[in-house]
């Protein structure tokens, strides 16, 4: 309804729906970066996902003042020959769908009353006469993708298609004209598979050789997808031409290679980390997107409740101590980092980081990449980093004593330290220290704070509904039916935005360990994970379960989401 977005919350205010004050609040809360033609729709966001306002609301307000019936799409069933003459991609430009057609009277659901000229055009391109009713973006989405079919990678098999054709008709021909013939549809092919992981926000595109078939997936928060497959006898020419991409020997075909892919995906430049891998059946590729945008998040958008983000900025704006970030692999810890430097980087300081790989370059920020190769690893760069007096410095991984020890003596020397380590919940992180052979008394002088997390996603605002979990679900997370009686559990239906999961984004789920004078103490005596722990629960530390079951009765995600993420 881009078109009528501005009528809509006028049309809202004077049919007293919605307040002024509303609006404006809600308008308020639009990010600044909004392009200016889509900040009332993104004020119509605001309002949706604050529950001042209801799709339903909207569309029988839109259906009076436009004389227009509300028709239920998901009872049409509209026949072969209909759907062929309004294909998927019609339907999806015009944001419409096709309900009847009886000789030249044509029945049309669409979203946006306004939008006449997308019935006229209709109108003379098919030579018929449209008679319109009103149905919401999202059931008309739904009516598409039930009727055509959801697509995943459909303009994929027109490529292969087409190669296959030529295949045949070159049968005779030269060697050399056929593989001519057949790059171009290969070109488009991974041009297409980056395009569409981008749009639809993957985090990794992987392409697996099979005995049989060459899978292909996205990762799209955090759970893998598994798109159209492209002809197994595609897998030379589609793992040859990636890479070409990533700029690594296409004649190596025994060890594993790194490399990298620049392009750009409509007016967004894309960085794609591969890593090539032989197997038994083939060359795997997995390449990770690499989304800038991610790093300038505010640190709500990463999940902190207000009063753990006070205690986090607290933190990341101390003068010097050690803070560290620790949890598996894909858990967010980089992003959390990252969002730290984003929010402390102001010019009266100097941030030096070190990491294998550098992913992300930031403005304002000396980056330094390990090369192992050449002996600069993450000990020789921090003893070189140490010369250019910074006030920050970020280590990609403490991995060994050495790298410990020096960034340790770092943050006992007036330098403000942030790192990763691999454990499962916060208080480890003081026996892992200790376990690579820092001493007890040097971790009690220099630790500041050791926040542990896990990834969760959340339900998709646009299609989020109340919903009831068992019983048995809340006793997982150990609710009682007076605290669920006052929780707001949701759960998501569905939709376009959401691609039909009914989650969109993740957030983290932490646990934030505070080293007061009492803790230090305990750590100094080298006393036991256990006591840690204890201490730490008493002195307020809330764990990753008890994170999780705050954001589930909130409505931010779901009893499911958190059991998995904090089932240790």
């Amino acid at each position: 309804m881009t078109s009528a977005d501005d009528f809509v919350l006028q049309l809202l205010q004077d049919k007293g729906l919605v307040t002024t004050e509303a609006v404006a609040s809600a308008r308020s809360q639009v990010k600044p970066e909004t392009p200016t033609d889509q900040m009332d729709a993104a004020t119509l966001d605001v309002l949706f996902e604050s529950n001042n306002l209801t799709e339903d609301q909207v569309y029988k307000a839109l259906s009076k003042e436009f004389h227009m019936e509300l028709t239920n799409l998901a009872e049409v069933r509209p026949g072969e020959e209909l759907l062929k003459m309004i294909g998927r991609d019609l339907a999806l430009r015009y944001k419409a769908f096709p309900m009847s057609l009886d000789g030249k009277q044509l029945d049309l659901a669409i979203s946006d009353p306004l939008n006449v000229d997308a019935v006229d055009s209709l109108s003379k391109m098919l030579n018929v006469t449209i008679t319109t009713y009103l149905a919401s973006p999202k059931q008309i989405q739904e009516a598409i993708d039930e009727n055509y079919g959801v697509p995943t990678t459909s303009a994929y098999g027109d490529l292969f298609g087409e190669t296959e054709a030529k295949d045949a008709t070159s049968a005779d021909a030269a060697k050399t004209k056929a593989a001519k013939e057949a790059e171009a549809p290969i070109i488009k092919y991974v041009s297409m598979l980056i395009t569409e992981a981008v749009k639809r926000r993957a985090s990794d595109i992987h392409l697996e050789p099979m005995e049989k078939r060459f899978r292909v997936r996205y990762r799209i928060d955090g759970s893998l997808l598994e798109i159209e497959n492209p002809p197994k006898r595609l897998q030379p020419p589609i793992v040859s031409r990636l890479k070409l991409m990533a700029n690594v020997s296409l004649a190596e075909k025994r060890i594993p290679q790194d490399g990298r892919i620049q392009m750009k995906v409509g007016q967004k430049d894309v960085d794609l980390r591969v890593s090539v891998l032989p197997t038994v059946y083939g060359e795997s590729i997995v390449m990770r997107i690499l989304d800038k945008e991610g790093l300038k998040l505010g640190l709500p958008e990463l999940g902190f409740f207000s009063d753990d983000q006070v205690v986090f900025e607290k933190i990341v704006g101390m003068p010097d101590g050690i803070f560290l970030v620790t949890g598996p692999t894909g858990s967010g810890k980089s992003t959390t980092l990252y969002s730290a430097l984003n929010y402390i980087n102001h010019p009266d300081r100097k941030i030096i980081t070190v990491e294998d790989p550098v992913e992300y370059q930031m403005n304002g920020i000396n980056q330094v990449q390990v090369r192992r190769e050449v002996e600069m690893t993450f000990a020789r760069a921090l003893r070189a980093m140490l010369r250019q007096a910074p006030n920050i410095i970020m280590i990609g991984e403490i991995r060994d004593f050495e790298t410990a020890e020096i960034a340790i003596n770092a943050s006992l020397t007036g330098h403000m330290v942030f790192s990763t380590l691999h454990t499962n919940d916060a208080p480890s992180a003081v026996t892992r220290l200790v376990d690579i052979g820092v001493k007890a008394f040097l971790v009690s002088a220099s630790l500041r704070a050791v926040l542990a997390q896990r990834l969760v996603r959340r339900v998709c605002i646009q299609c989020k509904k109340p919903f009831l979990p068992e019983p048995k679900d809340l006793m997982s997370i150990g609710l009682n039916e007076v605290q669920a009686a006052q929780a707001t559990f949701m759960k998501g239906e569905g939709c376009q935005r959401c691609l039909g999961i009914g989650f969109r984004g993740r957030m983290g789920l932490f646990e934030m360990f505070l080293i007061n004078e009492e803790v230090q103490q305990m750590i100094y005596e080298g006393r036991s994970l256990v006591e840690l722990r204890q201490k730490a629960r008493e002195l307020g530390m809330r764990t990753m379960r008890e994170d999780g079951v705050r954001k589930v009765t909130s409505g931010l995600t779901t009893v499911d989401e958190v059991v998995y993420a904090t089932m240790a």
